[in-house]
């Protein structure tokens, strides 16, 4: 399955193998999804993936092409994240969520109570030194040192990482980590 815009990260191939441990029906959830383009690569590799974003126009692109290219393991959901529609949040509900270049604080505790135990979170997002290479310059939106292992503390660390990266230049920080 083709994914739209953008480049799928790089942790999604490089774990693969971990999503299908966790059984064909473990649901991904997608949150802030936008475009769709890494949960359209685990839908092409056979994972139920859950997209949630509040951009409409989005979601629609999403499942065009889903429908265009015959996926059928996939819901749309249009949510605001940040006014408070958490009901998708059920304790153990997801094997694995995915964040990526999204930050808001309040959802930490839904997202690690919505992971099944031996579940996945897949996060990466921009942190305070990202304010010297361009948007978002809004600490709201930024990360904390150290703050993604924080918030994972007692989880098993299978990768994380924080710094710069290249192309574009970038101050994120990411995490790949099971729940106990």
């Amino acid at each position: 399955m083709p994914h739209l815009n953008g480049v799928v990260s790089h942790l999604l191939p490089k774990y693969l193998t971990l999503f299908h441990s966790l059984g064909r029906d473990r649901e991904v959830l997608d949150l802030a999804c936008g475009n769709g383009r890494n949960g359209l690569f685990l839908l092409g590799n056979n994972i139920r993936v859950t997209f949630v974003d509040k951009n409409e126009k989005a979601l629609a692109e999403i499942y065009s092409s889903i429908k265009k290219n015959g996926g059928q393991r996939y819901k749309c959901l249009q949510t605001d994240l940040e006014k408070g529609e958490n009901s998708l949040f059920e304790p153990e509900r997801f094997g694995t969520i995915l964040v990526f270049n999204y930050l808001h604080r309040p959802l930490f505790p839904l997202i690690r109570s919505a992971i099944l135990k031996g579940g996945l979170i897949f996060y990466e997002t921009f942190t305070t030194a990202n304010t010297k290479f361009g948007k978002p310059k809004n600490a709201n939106y930024l990360l904390k040192e150290g703050e993604l292992l924080e918030k994972f503390e007692g989880w098993e660390i299978i990768e994380y990482f924080e710094g710069v990266k290249l192309d574009p230049q970038r101050s994120i920080a990411s995490i790949v980590a099971r729940k106990p």
